[in-house]
């Protein structure tokens, strides 16, 4: 679940900028959580208490309000009757990795994972983002490798995860939709050979950067066994007590790779 949070922080001060550097300082002083984070921990803290997904999420947005919301997820906010709105953006799949360390199977995974995108992302694509991310944690931690999790994505998912980063990122540009940013944040974690290089892979593409380092930051976490001491410490310390709180209480009781 840090690993996520650690994606979205690093990756903030370069959302919109279009640079697609691989070598940017990893923490600055305009490096903060985001939406991102604020939904990650929503949804793992109603995951430990058996919350609704949208009661929570309502909970801790009406908490942060100015996290970066996206204008529709803003009126979904604010509006306690207002229902899904058939968004197929990648907001389901930045707060969907607490799901993938929940789950107990693929079949879990995949159900849940589009549980708690519903309440907002109900379209098709925002489904299936959710679902990859959550589904490439899980199996992550259960120990698959990477052709593994690569072949289970493609053949149950159709995402195309064939192509390379360096084929993507001349021609990449900031994409919010879950159909042209998911993929893209699962091959950054699949060319990389460390948590760090998740990181920097996803961010170098140059899009949506918070969101996509927090989903490749998500699986790489599971699949490297945890976040380097020196980024969580960095993290740790630019996040609200509550949040660390939930944290945790999640690691407590679901682990890293456990």
């Amino acid at each position: 679940m840090l690993g996520a949070i650690a994606g979205d922080i690093i990756g903030s001060p370069w959302e919109a900028t279009g640079d697609k550097r691989h070598d940017f300082p990893l923490f600055g002083k305009h490096s903060k959580f985001t939406d991102d984070t604020v939904m990650t921990v929503a949804v793992a803290h109603a995951l430990l208490d058996h919350r609704d997904y949208a009661e929570m999420m309502r909970e801790y947005g009406r908490r942060y309000p100015f996290a970066g919301y996206g204008m529709q997820f803003s009126y979904w906010l604010r509006d306690p009757a207002k229902g899904p709105y058939n968004s197929h953006g990648n907001g389901g799949a930045m707060r969907s990795s607490p799901v993938g360390y929940v789950a107990r199977s693929i079949d879990d995974a995949l159900a849940e994972a589009a549980r708690s995108a519903a309440p907002t992302h109900n379209h098709p694509e925002g489904i299936k983002g959710a679902q990859a991310t959550a589904l490439a944690v899980f199996l992550a931690r259960a120990g698959a490798d990477k052709a593994e999790i690569r072949r289970e994505i493609t053949t149950r998912l159709h995402y195309d995860l064939a192509r390379t980063l360096a084929q993507i990122r001349p021609g990449y540009r900031a994409d919010v939709s879950a159909q042209g940013s998911v993929p893209e944040s699962i091959i950054a974690f699949l060319e990389a050979d460390s948590f760090e290089a998740a990181i920097r892979n996803a961010v170098s593409l140059g899009g949506d950067t918070d969101t996509m380092a927090c989903i490749a930051g998500a699986i790489a976490e599971a699949h490297f066994g945890g976040v380097p001491e020196p980024i969580a410490t960095e993290v740790e310390n630019r996040l609200p007590a509550e949040f660390l709180q939930v944290v945790e209480r999640f690691t407590e009781r679901y682990g890293v790779n456990s």
